[in-house]
C-alpha cells in the first residue's frame, strides 16, 4: 500500500460522516477565523493591569537591530506566558499558535493576522515561531550574532517576588511561608543533572516558597544538596520585600523535616516577629521521649477502634547539630497498621501573642493538626504549578535555561491565581485549580473579525460556562489597577 502524505491531501473537498436521520453530516475548514483561546482576553487585561509582561521585559537587555524588529521583548513574552496559561506548554506549539488572531490580539498585535509584516513567508503569522522564542531562552547560553536577548537573573527574582508580595492582603497581621523542594526529572546529559535518592532518579531540586496561593519564590537547584541548601540568603529576600509593604506583619515560616536546620532556626530566632515551624525528623531519643504517650494512645485505641492521637511537647536539642533546646511537640499516634510517632519543633509559644483573638492556636494538638498539616494545601499549589503549567518542562541543555522556564511557568501561574482571586471569589470556581479555571473560563472557541474601526470577537453561544467569563470581565472593569500595583 502506497504511503499517503497529509500534505497531498485536498483542503477544499468537504468531509463526510454517517449521517443522522435523513441529514447528511457534511463538515469542512470555512468556518472562518477561529480560537479555542477567548480566555486570552482576560488574561491580557490581568496582564495590562498588573504590567506583569512589561516589568519582566524589563529584566531583559535587546541587542537587536531595532529596524528589523517585529516582537518586542514584551510581545514575546506576553506570548510564552500566555501560552503556558491556556496549556500550550512546547515552544513548538507556537509555530501553529502564530497564526491564532485572537492570541494575537492578546498580545497586542495592531495587525492580528500578521499581514503587515515585513517579509512575504511571515504575512499571515502575526506572532513569533518558536525559534525566536527558543533563541530568547538561550540567549544567556548561546553568546552569538543569532541570540541577543540575555537577562538578568537577580533582576527576575526580584520581579517575580515584588509581583507576588503585591498580591498579598494588605490588612494581613500574619503570613504563614511554606518551604517546599519538588523534584523535577531531567531529560538528559543536562547541565546540573544528579541523581537523588529519594526520587530514584535524575532531577533537578527547585525551592519554592508559597505564601497561601501565591508563589513567592522559584529557584531551580541541581539535586547535589538537600532541600534547605539556599532557604536562608532566599528568606532574607522574601521577609524583607514583606517588610516593605506589610512593616509589621507577623511570619511564620513553614516546612517539613528537610528544612529543619539550626541555620534556618538560628536566623528565624535573631528576626524580629519571624517564627518557624517545621518538621523533625524522629530519632530513637525522640521516640522514648514520647514512650508514655505512645502507651496512653494505645489505651485509647482500644476503646476508639484502633485509632488515637496523644500529644505531648517537651525542650529538646540535638547533641551537636543544634546550638540551644527548642520546644518540640510529639504526636503520638496509634493506628491499625501500629505506632506512628512525628515531631515537630517551632519557636511559637504555647500561651500564643498577647493581642491575639485565639490565645490557645499554638497548644499542641492545635499547632499541629491545624497549623503544621495545612500546609499540604501548599503542596496543591505546586501541583497545580507541575500537572497544570507545566513547571517542571525543563528539556533544555542549560540551568540558566531552564530557570527561566521555570520562572515564565510561575508568571502564568501568578497570571491565573490573579484572575481567580481577583474575579472569582464567591463563586463555585473561587478554589478551584489552575487547569479547571482554564477549561471554564479560559478555553472558548471564538471568532475574530476584524475592520477598519473594531476587532469584533463573537464567543460560541454553546459555551456552558459563560457565566464565569462575563462575571470575571465585569470584575475586572471595576477594578483599581493603580491601587493593586502599589
Amino acid at each position: 500500500m502506497p504511503k499517503l502524505n497529509p500534505c497531498e491531501l485536498d483542503l477544499t473537498q468537504p468531509i463526510l460522516f454517517d449521517s443522522l436521520g435523513p441529514r447528511k453530516v457534511v463538515a469542512d475548514f470555512n468556518g472562518g477565523d477561529l480560537s479555542s483561546d477567548g480566555g486570552v482576553l482576560l488574561l491580557r487585561q490581568i496582564d495590562r493591569g498588573l504590567g506583569v509582561s512589561r516589568m519582566l521585559a524589563g529584566c531583559f537587555c535587546d541587542s537587536r537591530h531595532q529596524v528589523f524588529v517585529e516582537h518586542s521583548l514584551e510581545d514575546l513574552l506576553a506570548q510564552r506566558i500566555y501560552g503556558l496559561s491556556l496549556g500550550y506548554e512546547d515552544l513548538n506549539d507556537h509555530d501553529q499558535l502564530r497564526c491564532d488572531p485572537l492570541m494575537a490580539v492578546g498580545v497586542g498585535k495592531e495587525d492580528p493576522f500578521g499581514m503587515d509584516r515585513l517579509l512575504p513567508q511571515h504575512r499571515g503569522k502575526a506572532l513569533a515561531a518558536a525559534s525566536t522564542l527558543n533563541r530568547l531562552e538561550l540567549s544567556n547560553n548561546c553568546m552569538d550574532r543569532y541570540h541577543k536577548l540575555p537577562h538578568d537573573p537577580k533582576a527576575i527574582e526580584e520581579c517575580l517576588l515584588k509581583l507576588a508580595v503585591r498580591s498579598l492582603n494588605k490588612d494581613a497581621q500574619e503570613i504563614v511561608l511554606d518551604l517546599d523542594a519538588m523534584g523535577h526529572t531531567v531529560h538528559g546529559l543536562q547541565e546540573g543533572r544528579y541523581f537523588n535518592g529519594y526520587y530514584d532518579e535524575y532531577v533537578y531540586l527547585p525551592l519554592y516558597i508559597v505564601a497561601g496561593r501565591v508563589v513567592l519564590w522559584a529557584q531551580l537547584r541541581s539535586a547535589e544538596h538537600d532541600a534547605s541548601f539556599g532557604v536562608v540568603d532566599a528568606l532574607r529576600s522574601v521577609v524583607k520585600e514583606i517588610r516593605m509593604r506589610l512593616p509589621g506583619v507577623r511570619i511564620i515560616v513553614r516546612g517539613d523535616s528537610g528544612f529543619c536546620r539550626d541555620e534556618l532556626m538560628v536566623w528565624c530566632e535573631g528576626q524580629e516577629e519571624v517564627h518557624y515551624v517545621l518538621g523533625l525528623a524522629k530519632n530513637p531519643v525522640l521516640v522514648e521521649r514520647l514512650r508514655a504517650s505512645l502507651s496512653d494512645a494505645r489505651a485509647k485505641a482500644c476503646l476508639t477502634g484502633g485509632n488515637a492521637r496523644v500529644f505531648q511537647q517537651f525542650q529538646y536539642a540535638t547533641e551537636k547539630t543544634w546550638s540551644r533546646e527548642r520546644r518540640v511537640v510529639g504526636k503520638a499516634e496509634i493506628t491499625p497498621q501500629g505506632e506512628n510517632p512525628r515531631f515537630v519543633v517551632t519557636s511559637l509559644p504555647e500561651e500564643g501573642f498577647a493581642k491575639d483573638s485565639d490565645p490557645e492556636r499554638f497548644i499542641s494538638r492545635r499547632l499541629y493538626e491545624e497549623l503544621y498539616c495545612e500546609r499540604g494545601n501548599m503542596e496543591n499549589v505546586l501541583k497545580q504549578q507541575v500537572l497544570d503549567l507545566k513547571g517542571d518542562r525543563m528539556s533544555t541543555h542549560y540551568m540558566a535555561s531552564n530557570q527561566l522556564r521555570l520562572w515564565l511557568s510561575t508568571f502564568a501561574y501568578l497570571l491565573v491565581e490573579r484572575l481567580q482571586a481577583l474575579t472569582l471569589q464567591g463563586t463555585d470556581l473561587a478554589n478551584a485549580t489552575a487547569g479547571t479555571i482554564r477549561n471554564k473560563v479560559l478555553k472558548v472557541a471564538a471568532s475574530v473579525k476584524v475592520s477598519v474601526r473594531r476587532i469584533y470577537v463573537q464567543l460560541s453561544s454553546a459555551f456552558p460556562w459563560q457565566r464565569y467569563w462575563r462575571w470575571s470581565s465585569q470584575q475586572l472593569a471595576q477594578l483599581n489597577w493603580v491601587e493593586l500595583r502599589t
